[in-house]
Formats: structure tokens, sequence, C-alpha cells
């Protein structure tokens, strides 16, 4: 627990520090999307500013998922980050597709661009983004709340290098509508990442097995115990990241519940979902019922 503790504490300090520097920048590139005029800048300004609420967000859920369980909430609020990860995910996907929509309106009807100063916005947006990735890095596969703001953040480095790809071509060869075909990149290199990452956060709340899970494989190891007739109503879902629970309704022979083999039969079927498969389940609740009991349920 208290290594847990420790990873939450650095995990918050890194979305403080990200936080900090994303809105750092977002000043900056509302400033230069002023003076320069560019859609990609601006674009980039949005993102940041739809980032910088997320990792706001996220810091808050990084908070919240520590408070301990209560008779209201059994498991405390660990679905804050799911959650916080969901809302950054959708707004994310919004902003993109708004990319997409007014990039390809401003290739029709190009602005001038202020090339010099885009590239130099372009600059400042891509080291403070690469020293805020150097900040998540060491947190970004432990929660999906971590991985939303690692994304984030990736998705705002990209956009950096589109705006000074942009100004780099327009100082060169005057055409302005590199311009808009940055703004469409920056959105089509945010759309892709963030469907996939709303859709593992869809899948913890529809309560979707767990990925790595082979709900088939469960089923039969658990079949395979020792007088164990038969496993029904078995539900593998997901609290949070790295919260998988089970639940089963298991069906063992009569002479366990005489000779009290039932409990060690319950031992064992825990111990076999927390240690067999390569995604461990410690929680886990079984019904034990004898066969009899059973047949006479399926009799009515």
């Amino acid at each position: 627990m208290a290594h847990e503790h420790d990873h939450a504490v650095a995990d918050r300090r890194r979305l403080a520090i990200a936080f900090g520097i994303t809105a750092t920048v977002l000043v900056a590139e509302v400033i230069g999307a002023i003076i320069t005029g560019s859609l990609a800048l601006l674009v980039d300004a949005a993102h940041m500013l739809t980032d910088a609420g997320g990792l706001l967000v996220a810091l808050v859920a990084s908070r919240l998922v520590e408070r301990p369980a209560s008779a209201r909430r059994t498991w405390g609020l660990r679905r804050a980050e799911v959650l916080a990860a969901t809302a950054q995910a959708a707004v994310l996907l919004a902003v993109g597709l708004y990319v997409a929509i007014e990039g390809v309106q401003r290739l029709f009807a190009p602005p001038e661009i202020a090339s010099t100063e885009l590239l130099i916005f372009g600059i400042i947006g891509l080291v403070a983004n690469v020293i805020a990735l150097l900040v998540l890095f060491g947190g970004r596969t432990r929660t999906l709340n971590m991985r939303a703001a690692f994304l984030e953040v990736g998705a705002d480095a990209l956009g950096s290098i589109g705006v000074i790809v942009a100004a780099i071509v327009i100082a060169l060869t005057g055409w302005q509508q590199a311009d808009a075909v940055a703004a469409i990149a920056i959105g089509l290199l945010i759309v892709p990442r963030t469907v996939r990452l709303l859709r593992a956060t869809v899948d913890v709340l529809l309560e979707s097995v767990p990925r790595g899970i082979d709900l088939d494989d469960v089923r039969q190891h658990l079949a395979d115990t020792p007088h164990v007739v038969e496993v029904h109503d078995l539900h593998v879902t997901q609290i949070a990241t790295g919260l998988p629970v089970l639940t089963a309704h298991v069906v063992v022979d009569d002479e366990c519940f005489h000779d009290g083999h039932a409990a060690e039969i319950t031992a064992e079927l825990q111990q076999c979902v927390a240690e067999h498969f390569d995604v461990a389940i410690a929680h886990s609740t079984f019904q034990v019922e004898p066969a009899s009991v059973a047949r006479a349920h399926d009799l009515h």
C-alpha cells in the first residue's frame, strides 16, 4: 500500500508540473495566434486549452481515487480516474473533428500568415511539450488517467511540430495553405488516438471483460478444480485501472458440505484466479452451492 501511495504522490506531482507548463504555453499560443493569424496555432492553442482542463481534471481525479470506501461508495472513488479519462477523450475527439472541418474551409480562403512569428511560437510550444512529456513519462502506463494526460501532451507536441513545418513552408515558398494543411494534420493525429482511449474507458464503464482476460479460459480452469461440478453466472469486470473483479456461482459435490471441504474449495478458486492468469484477479467472490440444491433450482 505504501508503494502504491508513493506512486500516486509522484503521479500527482507529474500532473501538476505538466499542467503548469501547458497553461503557460496556452497563454503564449493564444498571443501568437492573434499576432500571426495562424489557424494551426489557434487550433493548437484550443487543443492546449482542452489539455490544460484535462490535466486539471486528471490532477483532481488522482486525489479523489485515494478517498476511502464508505457505506455509500464501497469502492471509494476509484472510478473517478476512468470518468476523467472519458471526459478528456470525448472533448479531444470534438476538438479533432473541429480542426479538420475548419482546416478544409481555410484551404479555399487562406489568410496571410506571419511565418517568422509562427515559427517562434511553434518552437516554444514544442520545447514545453517535450519537457511535459518527460515529466509524465514515468507514470504514463500506471492508470487510464495518466495515460490520457500523456496522450494529450503528446498530441500537443505533434501539433507544435505541425506549426513549425507550416511556418517553414510559408517562409520558403509563400504557400499560405500550409497553415490549413498543418491544422488538418493535427486533427487527424488527434482523432484515432483519442478513439482508442475512449474505447478503453467505455469498456470499463460498460463493465466489459478486461483486456488480457479470456472468460472461457477462466471458466474452464474453475470447472477443472476438483469437486467442482459446474460454474455459472461468471462475471469479470474492471472497477478501475489494475482492479479487475470476479463473481461466480460454483456448484460442487454434496459431500463437500458434509466434510467441511467447501471452504477449502473457495480458497482454491480464489487462489486460482489470483495467480494462474496473466492478469491477476485479487478481488473474487464465489457463491458455492451443493449439486443437489442446484438441481432443485433447475427443476423449479
